[in-house]
């Protein structure tokens, strides 16, 4: 067993290798990017031992301070998020296995939906960002309200064609599963379903205020109201016993809530964005066009991504279940080492963004380099953090020993690994997407998600005999595959050539 794992280990790095001595060979002037990449962050880091006086001088829109007051309640929100899932899925867990396998299933769907609403909420916080950035007040205010109108009436949608047809949908989705697990599914749908216009509105909302800069109101808002969905399972689930419906009623609920507060501090005076007076709000198609010129690619991004992943989870499932429980625990160490990089790409859409507005987008370009490398950082210190605790976590999961080695082994892989080309793949990208750059960023995401960790992955699992291993290695060619990418295209600066508004 111990041979076969090492000539496997062997066989993966060889891929790898090979790979990018491929890319090396066949990319024009990629050694040279490379360098002057590497060169060029260990200079833009070295800004941020200047003072925030410094930096004011030198005319940058956005201070030391700034970017902490930004990226810090955004690293919170991810990670508080992230956690209460976890509390929220274990609770679940308690009412059944029928109930964590349907509401398991539905979560697929809802991502979908969700997806699509993050993808209007980027092009409404890249157009409210470069408008603020160019400093017109009006044009941010009226692209807000156009982008609320367009997400309500998309979820609107989305929830009457989910409710009226939500058993077309699950039996479409998921064939023949057995009766406990669909009547779940069916339950959580059904409810789930008439919370998306709440989801949708709050998430737009909270990514305005995130594009003026303030992301501790999202972050308190989001606490909020993910305590209370906790609270809110625990007294529906335990002491009214409604089982996978007291889960979807105190999610809807907690939702709702998050959505009525939001709005109602938007309509405040001395909000940067202002929302008020709903009934007269019409459409701007124009303004319309540009948000969906922007939200479209990234939605095609985001769903093809999700696609994507159901395939991989098809291929895994074909594994022994000593491996399928080992990749479900990477799964979600793997996820938290990504939280607070997320947060920061998510920072960057806002900074550079209105860098470009302002007309600066070497400003923009200095600013991706900067958080690229923020992003580096905190990859490595939460990978180290996370690895430290992996055995601790085996056990609490109550995996076997076969299992327990196997995520100890991976997890090694992953922590020496993703540092180092993660954050080009995910980080950078959010800096060019802010300057329009969206269909770009599309095609190389899209491409590469099937080509490489698809593909690959259903190549090594079920041609070769790799197992969880297989999964890791296909997901490493494609962060690195997007590496060479995004790296040529932000150094070509064709990106700083497009335009959101005129």
């Amino acid at each position: 067993m111990v041979f076969l794992i090492s000539v496997r280990y062997y066989i993966a790095i060889t891929i790898l290798f090979h790979f990018s001595f491929f890319l090396i060979r066949h990319a024009d002037g990629l050694v040279t990017c490379l360098r002057v990449f590497l060169l060029r962050e260990i200079m833009v880091l070295r800004h941020w031992k200047e003072d925030d006086n410094l930096q004011r001088e030198n005319g940058r829109l956005f201070s030391r301070r700034d970017i902490a007051m930004l990226l810090i309640p955004l690293i919170v929100e991810q990670l508080f998020t992230a956690l209460m899932g976890t509390a929220d899925t274990m609770m679940v867990a308690r009412v059944g296995d029928a109930a964590v396998s349907g509401v398991s299933l539905v979560d697929s769907i809802n991502n979908l939906v969700l997806m699509m609403m993050t993808a209007l909420a980027t092009g409404g916080t890249i157009t409210c960002a470069q408008y603020l950035g160019a400093r017109d007040q009006k044009g941010a205010n009226g692209a807000a309200r156009q982008v609320l109108l367009s997400v309500t009436v998309i979820s609107l949608l989305c929830c009457v064609i989910c409710v009226v047809l939500r058993q077309p949908i699950l039996n479409l989705v998921f064939g023949s599963v057995e009766a406990d697990v669909m009547d779940a599914a069916r339950i959580y749908f059904l409810v789930t379903a008439l919370s998306y216009p709440f989801m949708g509105i709050y998430d737009v909302s909270a990514a305005l205020y995130r594009a003026s800069g303030n992301s501790r109101l999202p972050m308190i808002v989001s606490a909020v109201g993910n305590l209370l969905n906790i609270v809110g399972n625990a007294v529906f689930m335990f002491v009214f016993h409604w089982g996978v419906f007291g889960a979807a009623f105190s999610t809807m609920l907690s939702r709702a809530l998050q959505c009525v507060v939001i709005l109602w501090f938007h309509r405040r005076p001395g909000q940067t964005i202002v929302l008020n007076h709903y009934a007269e709000i019409r459409p701007d198609f124009r303004e319309i066009r540009t948000i969906l010129r922007i939200g479209i690619p990234t939605g095609v991004e985001n769903g093809m991504f999700q696609f994507g992943k159901l395939v991989i989870q098809s291929t895994i499932a074909t594994l022994p279940t000593s491996q399928i429980a080992a990749q479900a625990v990477i799964n979600t160490l793997e996820y938290f080492t990504s939280m607070p990089s997320m947060a920061v790409g998510l920072g960057l859409v806002t900074v550079a963004g209105q860098c470009m507005g302002a007309g600066r987008p070497q400003e923009a370009r200095r600013y991706s380099l900067e958080f690229t490398g923020i992003s580096e950082l905190l990859v490595l210190g939460t990978g180290v953090l996370i690895f430290l605790s992996v055995d601790t976590v085996s056990r609490l999961s109550g995996l076997s020993a076969e299992s327990a080695a196997i995520v100890h082994q991976m997890m090694v892989l992953i922590t020496l690994v993703k540092p180092f080309i993660w954050p080009l793949a995910f980080t950078l990208p959010n800096g060019m997407r802010a300057a329009g750059d969206v269909k770009f960023s599309m095609l190389v995401s899209a491409g590469s998600m099937w080509v490489f960790r698809v593909a690959l992955c259903m190549i090594l699992i079920r041609g070769f005999g790799f197992g969880v291993l297989g999964v890791w290695v296909a997901m490493f060619v494609d962060w690195f595959d997007r590496d060479i990418w995004y790296l040529g295209r932000f150094l070509s600066g064709k990106w700083m050539e497009k335009k959101v508004i005129a």
